[in-house]
């Protein structure tokens, strides 16, 4: 049986630490999933931390805990595995959501261009990365070059940074998109949306499946926590 953590402490606290600020629970600093001591940058994000922590009441349900799970993300993940963190997040460049475009109708049809359109042509013109649009689902293979202007794009990210922008492109299924918010192109609200034109026009015809919903409320909310994240840093 996994063990449960459930609260121990009465005070949280943000504390300057050597690199940034950290949380202490009764003067016990937080440390990250590999025992690296937590510190993030900036105060700001620490009181987000420490509100997380002074919230709990009874078992710690790290679903919760959306900041601190950044910040984990940041210190931990994003150092010993981001070879492997920007291999994947330039590997959706393969098959980018925004290159695949529906059959029919017509009118689905053009939201998916006037949507999608603009970012292809920043992604040609501005990375200098231009790619192939098909309809369908089968796969296109993308022009070489392409791929790696793209991959090249990812490579200066770091920790935090990086760490944003993988979530931005897993869950939107674009690496356009991603880079387009972690650039400034686009907030992190107009990239949702821009990532949901299809999910949006199913829900036009056939109505709202509460599931569906739920899962899309999730993607949405951390889509939109690490934009503030970032911003507190």
């Amino acid at each position: 049986m996994a063990f449960e953590l459930k609260r121990f402490w009465e005070q949280v606290h943000v504390v300057e630490a050597e690199g940034g600020y950290t949380v202490t629970l009764d003067k016990r600093p937080l440390k990250t999933p590999m025992k690296r001591p937590l510190i993030v940058p900036s105060k700001a994000l620490a009181a987000e931390i420490a509100a997380e922590w002074q919230a709990i009441e009874g078992k710690v349900d790290h679903a919760t805990l959306p900041y601190t799970q950044f910040a984990h993300a940041g210190l931990d993940q994003a150092i010993d595995e981001r070879k492997e963190i920007v291999a994947k997040t330039a590997l959706y460049g393969e098959t980018d959501l925004l290159c695949y475009r529906a059959e029919a109708p017509q009118a689905l049809i053009k939201r998916q261009a006037e949507a999608w359109g603009p970012l292809l042509e920043w992604s040609a013109d501005t990375l200098g990365a231009p790619l192939l649009v098909t309809t369908g689902i089968v796969h296109v293979a993308q022009p070489e070059a392409s791929l790696k202007m793209l991959a090249a794009q990812v490579q200066p990210y770091e920790r935090f940074q990086l760490k944003a922008l993988y979530d931005w492109v897993t869950i939107s299924g674009s690496l356009v998109l991603g880079l387009a918010v972690a650039k400034g192109r686009l907030t992190a609200a107009q990239g949702w949306a821009l990532s949901r034109v299809d999910e949006n026009w199913q829900e036009e015809q056939w109505g709202v499946d509460d599931e569906a919903k739920k899962l899309a409320d999730s993607k949405r909310d951390t889509f939109l926590m690490v934009e503030r994240a970032l911003s507190l840093i």
